[in-house]
């Protein structure tokens, strides 16, 4: 699994690209640092950026640098050619009118391409615990994640399957105890929740790890958010669907939400 990590010198850049050489460990996949510049005239200080971040990768002689001129999100939509790979990044909150109106980098970056897109936040340690925010949309974020990621998947100590269950979105026909429920409650019953975590369950398997599932009752991100604290995860993985056009301008309002306030690594399918 090829990485590809962005760094403009940044504290926020400075984290991707450690948190890129703990998943260099981990998997053993080639490493290219990326620097995009708007003029040719900030060449010398982009190079002195990609030489230090090489110095944070514990594998620097075998690291590819990459320097490109033009838009930051273009370049490395450019940068990033196939599927077979993991983008790493960090993002400067934004600033000001203008910084709250327009789309920040990461979210360009995760509407166009369909590889898997990691955010560094918080601390950088190793995945040993891993939460999985399964929505139950199609096409399954569980299929996604299992094909582009099982190298890394493998590697963890723990995976928990989340399902967050809402009043406001419940589909027809659920019962009102099933909004209280367990996860095994609502497996031994075989509700549709139920049955819905059983599948997540067996397609995890395939990764051979600890695996539990998890049901919580309430608003989604509000639960999510609930859950990364009590849970201490080491990443969270959601899902982003793609879209165009003006109804869905960028990312559907979840997973922007949680791309926005999650205070650990997020790891966008």
């Amino acid at each position: 699994m090829h990485i590809l990590i962005a760094t403009d010198g940044s504290p926020e850049a400075d984290l991707a690209v450690r948190l890129g050489g703990e998943i260099e460990q981990m998997v053993s996949g080639p490493v290219t640092l990326l620097s995009v510049i708007r003029h040719s005239a900030e060449r010398p200080q982009a190079e002195a950026i990609l030489l230090r971040a090489k110095t944070l990768l514990p594998h620097a002689d075998r690291v590819e640098t990459q320097l490109c001129i033009g838009q930051v999100a273009d370049e490395i939509i450019n940068a990033a050619q196939n599927e077979q790979q993991i983008i790493v990044m960090g993002e400067k909150p934004p600033h000001g009118l203008v910084g709250r109106l327009l789309p920040p980098t990461t979210e360009k970056v995760i509407n166009q391409m369909s590889c898997p897109v990691l955010l560094a936040r918080g601390a950088v340690r190793p995945f040993r615990k891993v939460l999985v925010c399964e929505s139950g949309r199609v096409p399954s974020l569980l299929n996604r994640l299992i094909t582009q990621l099982a190298p890394l998947l493998r590697l963890v100590d723990e995976l928990t399957a989340l399902h967050v269950m809402s009043q406001i979105a419940a589909a027809p026909g659920v019962r009102g105890w099933e909004l209280r429920a367990s996860a095994d409650e609502l497996m031994e019953k075989q509700t549709i929740e139920g049955n819905m975590l059983e599948a997540d369950l067996a397609q995890l398997a395939k990764l051979n790890v600890q695996l539990q599932a998890k049901v919580r009752h309430g608003l989604v991100v509000r639960e999510i958010m609930d859950e990364m604290q009590v849970g201490d995860y080491d990443l969270v993985v959601i899902g982003a669907h793609q879209s165009s056009g003006w109804e869905r301008l960028l990312l559907d309002d979840l997973a922007r939400e949680l791309i926005h306030h999650a205070d650990r690594p997020l790891l966008v399918v």
